[in-house]
C-alpha cells in the first residue's frame, strides 16, 4: 500500500491544496494499492508558478550540464527497475517478465538516448548570413496516460528537460504511483528546484487547468483522441504550442508473397501485448482472399496461446485490462461486432476460466471483418483483432487507409522493395516491414487523428524548441 498526499513542487514536497484523494486498484485483484491526491487549480497554479520560475536558470545552463543531471537519474532509476517494474505491474496489469523489460526498460534507454544526444545535437547553426539559435519553448505541461505509464512520461521528461525546459506531469489518475517514484528519484538527484515539478488528478480539473493555463508555453499530451481534441481546444486559447498523440487503428498488411506464418503471428502478438492496450497495436489484419482460411487457422492457433493468467508469474503473456469500465468498453465492442454480423473466431465477451476476480478479457478475433464495421474504425484498446480479407494490393491500401488514425502499421512481404513501395502509401506515421523492430530514435507519431508532432530522438527534442534567427 503507498499512500501520498503532498505532490512535488519547486523541488519541495507540499501538501494539495484539495482533500479529495484517488484510490488506485490492483485490476488483477481489484484491491485498492494506493492512494494519490486529487489536485485541483490551486495545485496546478502552484506547480507552474515553481516551474516557470525555474526556467530562465534552467534554460540557461549547458548542454553538458543538463546531461549531468540527466545521467544521475538515470543511475538511480536503473537502481529501481526491479522495484518499479512490481510496482506497474500492480498498477496497470502488464504481465511482470514483459512490465520489467517494457514498462522500465524503455524508460531507462530512451533516458540514456537523451543523453547521448545532448553530447552531439546542435543547438546553433549557421545559414549564409545568419544564426539559428535553437531555444527551449518554456514550461511544458506533460499530460500522459496509463497504458505505459513510465514510458510516456519519461518520452517527454527527457527531451523537456534536455531542451532546456521546465515541465509539470500530470500522469493518469489510474496509474498514477511510478510516477511519484520519479519524483522521488528527481529529488535525490538535487536537481534545481522547480524543474521537474508533479501534480496528480483528474482530467476535467487538473489537466483542463494545465492546457489552459497562460503561463504554461506547451502541452505535450499522449491520451485519447477524443481528449485531445478538448485539450488542442483548451490551449487555443493561449495560441500554446501542442504536441499530441492520440489513438490508432493500425492495419497488418500481409502480401499474398509474404512469409504468412510469420506475418500472422508477428501480427497476434503486437495485438495482444499489453492485453491491446497499446496505441500503435496492428488490430487489423489484411490478408489475401485465397490466402483468408490459412490465415484464421494460424491466427486462432497464436491466439490461443495468449492465455490471460496472474501478472505475477513470470509465464503469464496476458494481463487483465486497467479498469473496470476498460473491460466493459472493450466487452461492449465484442457485443458490437458479433451484432453487426462479423464472424467470432474465438474469445468473446465471457469472462476467461478460472478468473472470476479482475478485470480479464479473453483473446478474441473476428473474421469476415468489413471495413465499414464499428470493430473495424474505432479504437477497441483491448485484445481484439479484426481479420479482413482484400481482392489486390490497390484494394489492400485502400482498407488500410479508410479509417480516421494513422499511428502505425506493418507490411509483409518476401520482396522488400515491394513491401516499402506499400509502406510509402500508406497514411501512418510508423510502418514496420516485417516486422522490423522498434527504434527509440526514429520519430513516433500520428497522421490524421492520430495527433501532430513526434516522440522520441532528435525529432522528441525538436519539439520542445523554439527557433531564432540572427542575422549579422
Amino acid at each position: 500500500m503507498r499512500e501520498y498526499d503532498k505532490f512535488y513542487f519547486g523541488g519541495q514536497w507540499a501538501s494539495a491544496t484539495s482533500v479529495e484523494r484517488i484510490e488506485v486498484v490492483n485490476p488483477a485483484t481489484e484491491a485498492v494499492i494506493g492512494t494519490v491526491p486529487a489536485g485541483d487549480r490551486g495545485d496546478v497554479e502552484s506547480a507552474v508558478a515553481a516551474a516557470k520560475k525555474a526556467l530562465p536558470g534552467w534554460s540557461a545552463t549547458s548542454q553538458q550540464e543538463r546531461a549531468v543531471y540527466l545521467r544521475r537519474l538515470h543511475e538511480k532509476l536503473t537502481e529501481k527497475v526491479p522495484e518499479i517494474g512490481a510496482l506497474i505491474t500492480a498498477e496497470l496489469g502488464m504481465p511482470i517478465k514483459l512490465s520489467q523489460r517494457i514498462q522500465v526498460g524503455l524508460p531507462v534507454a530512451v533516458l540514456d538516448s537523451y543523453i547521448k544526444l545532448l553530447k552531439e545535437y546542435p543547438f546553433t547553426e549557421q545559414i549564409g548570413n545568419s544564426k539559428i539559435v535553437k531555444e527551449p519553448v518554456g514550461v511544458v505541461a506533460a499530460i500522459t496516460p496509463w497504458n505505459y505509464p513510465l514510458h510516456q512520461l519519461m518520452i517527454k521528461v527527457a527531451a523537456a528537460l534536455a531542451a532546456g525546459c521546465t515541465l509539470v506531469a500530470k500522469p493518469s489518475e489510474l496509474t498514477p504511483l511510478n510516477a511519484f517514484v520519479l519524483a522521488e528519484l528527481v529529488d535525490a538527484c538535487n536537481f534545481p528546484p522547480g524543474v521537474f515539478n508533479l501534480i496528480s488528478g483528474y482530467g476535467p480539473v487538473a489537466g483542463e487547468a494545465l492546457a489552459a493555463h497562460l503561463d504554461v508555453d506547451m502541452v505535450s499530451f499522449t491520451g485519447s483522441t477524443r481528449a485531445g481534441r478538448r485539450v488542442s481546444a483548451l490551449a487555443a486559447e493561449t495560441v500554446k504550442r501542442v504536441a499530441l498523440e492520440l489513438g490508432g487503428k493500425s492495419a497488418a498488411l500481409i502480401l499474398d508473397d509474404a512469409d504468412l506464418e510469420a506475418a500472422v503471428k508477428a501480427s497476434i502478438t503486437s495485438c495482444m501485448l499489453n492485453s491491446g492496450q497499446t496505441c500503435s497495436a496492428q488490430t487489423r489484419m489484411l490478408v489475401p482472399e485465397a490466402l483468408y482460411q490459412r490465415a484464421v487457422e494460424l491466427a486462432v492457433k497464436a491466439a490461443k496461446s495468449f492465455l490471460p493468467g496472474d501478472s505475477r508469474d513470470m509465464q503469464t503473456k496476458l494481463g487483465p485490462l486497467v479498469s473496470a469500465a476498460q473491460r466493459e468498453r472493450v466487452v461492449g465492442y465484442i457485443r458490437r461486432g458479433i451484432k453487426e454480423g462479423a464472424e467470432l473466431l474465438c474469445g468473446g465477451e465471457e469472462r476467461p476460466e478460472g478468473l472470476l476476480i479482475g478485470y480479464y478479457v479473453q483473446p478474441t478475433l473476428f473474421g469476415k471483418v468489413t471495413p465499414e464495421m464499428t470493430i473495424a474504425q474505432e479504437e477497441i484498446f483491448g485484445p481484439v483483432l479484426c481479420i479482413m480479407s482484400y481482392r489486390d494490393e490497390e484494394d489492400a491500401i485502400r482498407i488500410a487507409n479508410a479509417t480516421d488514425y494513422g499511428l502505425a502499421g506493418g507490411v509483409w512481404s518476401a520482396d522488400v522493395k515491394r513491401a516499402e513501395r506499400v509502406a510509402r502509401r500508406l497514411r501512418t506515421g510508423q510502418v514496420d516491414i516485417n516486422g522490423g523492430r522498434f527504434n527509440l530514435l526514429a520519430p513516433f507519431g500520428g497522421y490524421k487523428q492520430s495527433g501532430n508532432g513526434r516522440e522520441l530522438g532528435r525529432y522528441g527534442l525538436e519539439e520542445f524548441l523554439e527557433i531564432k534567427s540572427l542575422q549579422f
